[in-house]
C-alpha cells in the first residue's frame, strides 16, 4: 500500500472522537473490545472490579468508589474540569445507573460530550419497572399478573388474590443491586414474601409483586432494536435462552440467536407507548397457559449479550458510533446469523447439574447441546486478561466462601437473593444460589 494512504489511514484514525463507556459488565467490554478493535481509542468508567478495566482496548479512569455503589464520583468526572481532554467523545452508558445519570444530567453532558440519540423520559420509564408494565398494559403488550403494595398491611389484604411463586421486584432495579445480591427476590409463599418485603423496603427499596411464569427457561426470548429519530426500527435481532442457572430465577448461561415470531411487534409497541429512541432490548417467556408472550423485562441501552449480537454480525456500538459520528458507512447489516450460542461454561455446567438432579436433563443431552462453536462473554484469545483476573476472583470468592461455611456461617434462603455476578468472572459465575443473607456492602467486607 503506498505511503500516502497508510498516512490518510492513519490521519483518519486519529482523527475519530474517543468513546467513554459509562458502567456496565460484560456489556460495557464487548462494546470497548467492537470499538477499540475499529481503530477508536476508548475509555472506561465503572466500578473497580468491571472487566472491561484490564481489557487491552480500553484506557481505565480510575475513580474512587463512591460509598454504597452510588454514581456520585462518575457525575463529578464527567461534569468536572477532569474530564476536559474527552471533551467530544462518544458518551456510551453500559448500565442502568449510567443511563439515570446520563438522562438526569442530559443537558449539561451534551455540552460536552457526543450522546446517543435518546428520549429521557421514556429511559427513565423503562428503569422504572412498575411504569414500564403498566405502559404494556396501555399498549396491550400482555405482562404477568401484578400488584402494588406499599406496606406490609396491604399485602396481607392481597393475600387471596395473589399466585405463589412471586417476585418481589424493585422499583428501580439498580437501587437494590447496590445494597443486596442480585436483581430481586422470589418468594413461594406468604411467609417469605412477608420475610423479604420486611427487609427489602427496610432498606428503603420500593418493591411491587409480580407473577413468576411457570415454564422452562427455553421459553425465553429477547428483541433488539435501535430506533431513529422517526421512531424507525433500525434493526432487528432476535435470541433466546436455552438455560440459566438457577433455574427458573438465575442468570442466563445459554443463549442462541434465532427467529421468534411475534416478538417484534410487541416490542415495538411497548417502545412506541413510551417514546423510546436508540438502543432498546426487550424480554418476554412464552406462559404456556394462554399460548402468549408476556413481559419480562426492558432495557434502553447495551446488554451483556452484546457480544452475541457482534458475533452474529450485527455489531451495535460500532453501528450507534458511526451514527453518531456521522461516518458514511453508518449502516446495519440486513441480516444477522441463525444458530450463534453465547456460553457460560460453568455456570452451565451448573446449570446441568441441578436440572440433571430434576431428571429434566441427562448428561449427554447436555453435551449434545453445547457441541457446537461458542461465543464466550469476557475470554478471548487477543484480549486474555479481563478473563484471566475474572477467574482469579472466582478462586478468592470460592475460598473466602469456604472460610466462611467452615466458620458456621449460616446460609439463608429468605429472602432468596441471588449471588452477584460482580464477584466472578463472567464466562465462569453469573448468579448463583442464594448465599450469606447480607446487605452487599457488609457480605462485601466478609469475602474480601
Amino acid at each position: 500500500m503506498p505511503h500516502n494512504v497508510d498516512s490518510r489511514i492513519e490521519s483518519s484514525i486519529k482523527q475519530l472522537p474517543p468513546a467513554l463507556i459509562v458502567g456496565g459488565d460484560i456489556g460495557s467490554l464487548s462494546i470497548a473490545r467492537s470499538l477499540g478493535a475499529a481503530g477508536i481509542q476508548v475509555y472506561a468508567i465503572n466500578r473497580p472490579q468491571a472487566d472491561v478495566r484490564y481489557s487491552r482496548f480500553c484506557k481505565w479512569i480510575d475513580l474512587p468508589e463512591a460509598v454504597g455503589g452510588g454514581t456520585e464520583s462518575w457525575a463529578a468526572y464527567l461534569l468536572g474540569a477532569e474530564s476536559e481532554h474527552l471533551r467530544g467523545a462518544v458518551l456510551l452508558a453500559g448500565s442502568d445507573a449510567a443511563i439515570e445519570l446520563i438522562a438526569v444530567h442530559r443537558q449539561s453532558l451534551s455540552e460536552k460530550f457526543t450522546l446517543d440519540l435518546s428520549n429521557p423520559s421514556a429511559q427513565l420509564c423503562m428503569l422504572d419497572k412498575l411504569s414500564t408494565y403498566r405502559a404494556a398494559q396501555a399498549a396491550g403488550v400482555p405482562t404477568p399478573k401484578f400488584w402494588v403494595a406499599d406496606t406490609r398491611e396491604q399485602i396481607e389484604k392481597l393475600s387471596t388474590e395473589l399466585v405463589f411463586p412471586l417476585i418481589l421486584k424493585p422499583i428501580i432495579g439498580h437501587t437494590f443491586s447496590r445494597k443486596f445480591n442480585g436483581h430481586y427476590t422470589v418468594a413461594n409463599n406468604l411467609d417469605e414474601l412477608l420475610g423479604a418485603f420486611d427487609k427489602v423496603s427496610g432498606a428503603g427499596i420500593q418493591t411491587f409483586l409480580v407473577e413468576l411464569i411457570p415454564g422452562p427457561d427455553d421459553k425465553l426470548c429477547s428483541y433488539y432494536t435501535y430506533l431513529d429519530e422517526k421512531g424507525n426500527n433500525l434493526i432487528d435481532f432476535t435470541k433466546r435462552v436455552i438455560r440459566r442457572y438457577p433455574i427458573n430465577m438465575g442468570g442466563s448461561t445459554y443463549h442462541i440467536t434465532d427467529h421468534v415470531p411475534d416478538i417484534q411487534a410487541l416490542a415495538l409497541a411497548l417502545f412506541r407507548q413510551v417514546g423510546l429512541l436508540g438502543v432498546g432490548n426487550v424480554e418476554f417467556k412464552m406462559d404456556d397457559r394462554d399460548g402468549k408472550l408476556k413481559l419480562i423485562e426492558c432495557n434502553a441501552r447495551f446488554t451483556a449479550a452484546d457480544c452475541l449480537l457482534v458475533a452474529s454480525g450485527l455489531n451495535l456500538p460500532l453501528f450507534v458510533y458511526d451514527r453518531l459520528t456521522g461516518r458514511a458507512h453508518a449502516e446495519p447489516p440486513p441480516r444477522y446469523r441463525m444458530g450463534m450460542r453465547l456460553w457460560k461454561p460453568i455456570a452451565d455446567c451448573a446449570a446441568y447439574r441441578e436440572l440433571n438432579r430434576m431428571g429434566l436433563l441427562t448428561f449427554s443431552a447436555w453435551i449434545r447441546s453445547i457441541m457446537h462453536p461458542q461465543v464466550l462473554p469476557v475470554f478471548r484469545w487477543n484480549d486474555p486478561l479481563p478473563s484471566i483476573r475474572g477467574s482469579a476472583r472466582v478462586v478468592r470468592y470460592a475460598w473466602s466462601r469456604l472460610r466462611i461455611m467452615k466458620r458456621g456461617a449460616k446460609l439463608s434462603r429468605e429472602p432468596q437473593l441471588l449471588a452477584s455476578p460482580t464477584t466472578g468472572a463472567s464466562d465462569i459465575h453469573t448468579q448463583s444460589v442464594p448465599t450469606i443473607d447480607l446487605p452487599r456492602q457488609e457480605a462485601s467486607g466478609r469475602l474480601s
